[in-house]
């Protein structure tokens, strides 16, 4: 079939590849429709490596997709062919501990589309287990199916940061991962987020969503978030920027007993202040991808609580993948997401 190839360090090609997938009992086939462009796949594209994962031969790119059934194993039970779906990119082993204790997210041995060495699937067709595959419902249309993934970063950092009707909510970054944050924690019960950024372009877009935005590089935002809270702090802060002088300064908005959730990777190990944390009794949680959420994205699309559309900036054909990678490396201000659609 047809596939996107990193051969190697900033080398894409666009050309025929094998790939050996047999339909499970479990399974099913899906056509793809849209593949959005993540961060990690521009990094591999870029650098060739994240951390521990090293691509050491061609490898086929992307992880968040959307498409339509075409084959079903007779095991599946909930989907038909014909319907429009979203796939969770990560497949952990069932027996792990860490699966049975419900964190399947943290197993080691997950095999995770686009993180070598397992193939992504911008690619014609892709088997999938059809555990880890969700109908998309009828007003989600196929490129909204492909970001229900960035989503779920969002809400399990807001599931982590046990949000409590009325919260105030600091988001530092507008990325597209901070953005989706922001909007999950809307949705979660917060009654009012903050969103800071360095592009201007970015926080626009995040105040037509309702939030209050902050330029750091003209704004003091501790200054800002002492005026809003009458000094107290906010309740909540997620750092979603990996930005180090964003970790070292992510307690000082944050208020007395307040609850730090860090979703932003550094690219190497960055200093952290203890001791501000302390004095504010701050309690910090991490995450690492996300479990058991994709259904509650697709119910909070469905009903409108939570709409991704103004988040796709830029949109290619799969004969322009390669196109679209040279440019997502160094994208306009204004783009937040980028799609390839089949």
């Amino acid at each position: 079939m047809k596939a996107l190839v990193l051969e190697k360090v900033r080398q894409l090609t666009l050309r025929d590849i094998h790939i050996e997938e047999y339909l499970g009992p479990d399974d099913v086939r899906i056509k793809i429709h849209t593949v959005g462009i993540c961060g990690s796949d521009v990094h591999y594209y870029e650098h060739g490596a994240i951390g521990p994962f090293v691509v050491r031969e061609p490898m086929v790119l992307g992880h968040e997709a959307s498409g339509t059934v075409i084959e079903v194993g007779e095991g599946v039970k909930h989907l038909k062919v014909g319907d429009r779906v979203c796939m969770e990119p990560g497949i952990p082993n069932p027996n792990s501990r860490p699966t049975r204790l419900g964190m399947y997210n943290l197993d080691p041995a997950v095999r995770f589309w686009a993180t070598p060495p397992v193939h992504g699937c911008l690619r014609e067709t892709v088997v999938h287990p059809g555990m880890f595959v969700f109908k998309l419902p009828e007003n989600v249309g196929f490129d909204e199916g492909a970001l229900v993934e960035p989503l779920a970063v969002g809400l399990h950092a807001a599931r982590k940061a046990q949000i409590k009707p009325g919260d105030l909510a600091l988001v530092i970054g507008a990325g597209m991962i901070g953005l989706v944050t922001a909007m999950a924690a809307i949705a979660g019960g917060c009654g009012k987020v903050i969103i800071t950024d360095i592009v201007q372009e970015k926080l626009d877009l995040a105040s037509y969503f309702g939030m209050m935005s902050v330029n750091v590089t003209r704004e003091d935002l501790n200054e800002i978030v002492s005026k809003v809270t009458n000094g107290w702090g906010t309740d909540i802060v997620f750092e979603a920027s990996g930005s180090e002088d964003a970790v070292l300064k992510v307690f000082e908005p944050l208020c007395p007993g307040g609850r730090v959730v860090f979703i932003g990777m550094p690219t190497h190990p960055v200093p952290m202040d203890i001791v501000s944390a302390q004095v504010k009794e701050a309690r910090i949680e991490t995450i690492f991808r996300y479990a058991h959420v994709y259904p509650r994205a697709l119910l909070l699309m469905e009903s409108g609580r939570v709409n991704l559309k103004p988040l796709i900036t830029d949109r290619y054909r799969f004969e322009e993948s390669i196109e679209a990678f040279e440019y997502a490396a160094n994208p306009r201000p204004s783009s937040v997401k980028i799609v390839i659609e089949l």
